[in-house]
Parts: C-alpha cells; structure tokens; sequence
C-alpha cells in the first residue's frame, strides 16, 4: 500500500471530526431560521388570517 493511498485513507476513514465547527454551523443555521421567522412572522400571520377569512366568506 502506497502513501498517498494510506493517507487518503486516513482523511476519508477517520471518525473524530470536527466538532467544534460542526457545533458552531449548527448554532449559527438555528440562529439564521430564528432571526427569519421573527422577520416574516407578520408576513404569515397576514396571509394565515387572509386566507381563512376567504374561505369563511364564501357563499
């Protein structure tokens, strides 16, 4: 076995991880979804009451 082919192995085989970066993508994509949904809560609080006074006006 070569070393290039052992140390390809190595990067593609090995379970530590990262960690500290994956916990702060994570963090940081809550924090995005968040922020958004404050932004546009009143945007679908609009069209949820828009929407449902339509259907009980009908007829």
């Amino acid at each position: 076995m070569s070393k290039f082919t052992r140390a390809v192995q190595r990067k593609f085989f090995d379970q530590s991880g990262d960690v500290p970066g994956w916990v702060l993508v994570t963090l940081m994509t809550a924090a995005l979804v968040v922020a958004l949904w404050f932004l546009a809560w009143p945007a679908f609080e609009g069209l949820f009451n828009d929407s449902i006074d339509n259907m009980t006006n009908v007829g």
